[in-house]
């Protein structure tokens, strides 16, 4: 990481590491969310899934930028996460990474119009708003935090810290929340009370960021 708070394509790879490792550490604990609301596979699916991205990123060349680095990661999560989880994050990274072109270094200011890219297509695939119980309520509101950290000139770890708070308090209101997308819909009423394991896994990817970004020399 630069001094000025900009981000490289090893800050990218470090994320994705990180977010590995965290899924991977958490897969029984989304598997059990999944299995009250849906089909009991969102963790096995997204640790096989980044598992993926770490071989992946192992192939890709070290000068790789970091918009280029997204866009792969993006191409694995869709070709190895099983469900809706692969087409929703990988059209999520993929969007970030087109949002950051070939830039070799990145803004906060960028990062955060890549996020909100990703996020757009989330929702624009998945057809889901803020309040329907899915990983958008995590999301959502983490980019809206760093957007405005950084728009308020904060530190870039202090606006990635922003985004992880924001992301918890959005997995936990999923909780009372009534399904309106995905698996958990067919539920009705009985997916009150469940947290929603893709708006976890979000959480789970969202504070991986922090630690990559603060873990940059």
């Amino acid at each position: 990481m630069a001094g000025n708070g900009s981000l490289t394509a090893d800050t990218v790879r470090r994320w994705m590491a990180e977010s590995a490792a965290a899924i991977a550490e958490q897969r029984d604990y989304l598997t059990q969310l999944d299995a009250a609301i849906g089909d009991a596979d969102h963790g096995t699916n997204m640790a096989r899934g980044f598992a993926a991205v770490e071989a992946r990123l192992g192939e890709l060349d070290g000068g790789t930028p970091p918009g280029q680095v997204l866009v792969a990661v993006g191409q694995t999560l869709v070709s190895t996460v099983g469900g809706a989880s692969g087409p929703l994050w990988g059209t999520a990274m993929r969007r970030a990474g087109k949002s950051l072109a070939d830039d070799e270094t990145i803004p906060p200011s960028a990062l955060g119009d890549a996020l909100q890219a990703a996020v757009d297509g989330v929702i624009e695939l998945g057809a889901a708003q803020p309040g329907d119980k899915t990983m958008v309520d995590a999301l959502a509101p983490a980019v809206d935090a760093f957007r405005s950290a950084v728009a308020a000139g904060r530190p870039l770890v202090d606006a990635a810290s922003d985004a992880e708070s924001a992301a918890e308090d959005g997995m936990r209101s999923t909780v009372p929340m009534l399904a309106r997308k995905g698996r958990a819909s067919y539920l009705g009423e009985r997916s009150i009370g469940h947290q929603d394991p893709g708006a976890t896994s979000a959480a789970i990817i969202v504070a991986a960021l922090v630690r990559a970004v603060a873990s940059e020399p």
